[in-house]
């Protein structure tokens, strides 16, 4: 064979390899570990993601091992793509309210306030009651919502206040922006039996008013528009373990709200993830509704994983799939799920 034919065939092998690596490299794995630029596992738990700037930012409970235990962290992610997370910073906490050595920071999910030009980060704030003077007291008695603000994503953040929204307990809470705009806090409310969605304040840092209350038992709460219908997913009472995720979908915020249906086969208690976040992705070619859960090891918070999939959706209808490998892009909008057995980077 001529030199250049065999040159030629081998820039050709290695463009294939470095093509095929590229796309490997570009794959959403529920359930593995998700490294960010570092080559570290990104701690983003029970987290949501703010757009602004043509950036996705993803914020979430940072777990690692090594934290100061009288601190509670919140990691800072970035990314273009929703595949490549840049780490920007570790953000910690110190106890706001004198809550004790056991108080509790969950579920952090941060807004963007335009007129104010603030970044507002909302926080679970709990633990067994402000001013607990039993080292070992623990619990889940405060049940407040914990609000800071920064003029920058990654802080450093100001404690601004806490209090019960609506007068209502708060444990698990979500965020939703809607397409005009509007904010709002999702916040399960245990005496209720139920959760609530409540519009933010203009400067976001209270709520204004009660935009609906849902009658169901569930946490982990999450809202998407999507075609003139509003979805709302939610989990069971179940603490750490994993549990069948049910929605309800209503043509305003407001409701009426139809009757609970589960998103996946009840069996698989929803592949062993807990709800957290439902991210719309709307390109040019189509718009890809993407489930965000958790999928907890409490006793190895750190090494907790993600459950990311594209929800198969129609008119009332929404379903999860089996985990499985995919791809987006956040351009077009359009989300391929691949065969499980893509090989990892």
């Amino acid at each position: 064979m001529p030199k250049y034919k065999f040159a030629t065939l081998c820039l050709f092998a290695l463009s294939l390899v470095t093509i095929s690596a590229q796309k490997v490299a570009d794959v959403i794995r529920p359930g593995e570990v998700w490294l960010d630029n570092r080559g570290t596992p990104i701690q983003a738990h029970g987290g949501g993601i703010l757009y602004l700037h043509h950036t996705y930012y993803w914020v979430g409970e940072d777990r690692t091992q090594t934290n100061d235990p009288d601190k509670r962290y919140v990691g800072c992610y970035s990314s273009t793509d929703l595949v490549h997370w840049t780490f920007l910073k570790q953000l910690a906490f110190t106890d706001p309210e004198h809550i004790g050595p056991h108080w509790i920071l969950e579920r952090p999910k941060v807004f963007y306030n335009t007129p104010t030009k603030k970044f507002v980060l909302y926080i679970h704030l709990d633990g067994p009651g402000i001013n607990n003077t039993d080292p070992n007291a623990t619990g889940y008695k405060l049940a407040r919502v914990g609000v800071y603000t920064s003029d920058h994503i990654d802080g450093p953040y100001t404690y601004i206040h806490s209090f019960r929204p609506l007068d209502q307990e708060s444990r698990d809470i979500g965020q939703f922006i809607d397409d005009d705009g509007a904010a709002y806090l999702i916040f399960e409310s245990r005496p209720t039996k139920g959760f609530f969605i409540a519009q933010l304040s203009e400067d976001y840092l209270t709520v204004a008013k009660q935009t609906t209350f849902i009658p169901a038992r569930l946490e982990g709460g999450a809202v998407v528009h999507y075609k003139g219908l509003y979805y709302v997913i939610g989990s069971h009472l179940s603490g750490w373990a994993p549990n069948p995720n049910v929605f309800a979908t209503s043509p305003t915020l407001s409701g009426p709200w139809t009757e609970m249906q589960d998103i996946a086969p009840p069996e698989t208690n929803t592949y062993g993830s807990q709800s957290s976040f439902l991210l719309k992705v709307s390109g040019s070619k189509g718009t890809t509704l993407i489930y965000m859960g958790d999928e907890w090891k409490p006793k190895e918070l750190w090494d907790s994983r993600y459950l990311w999939m594209p929800l198969d959706i129609g008119v009332g209808t929404l379903k999860l799939p089996a985990p499985a490998p995919w791809t987006l892009s956040t351009k077009s909008g359009v989300a391929t799920v691949l065969s499980a057995t893509v090989p990892s980077p």
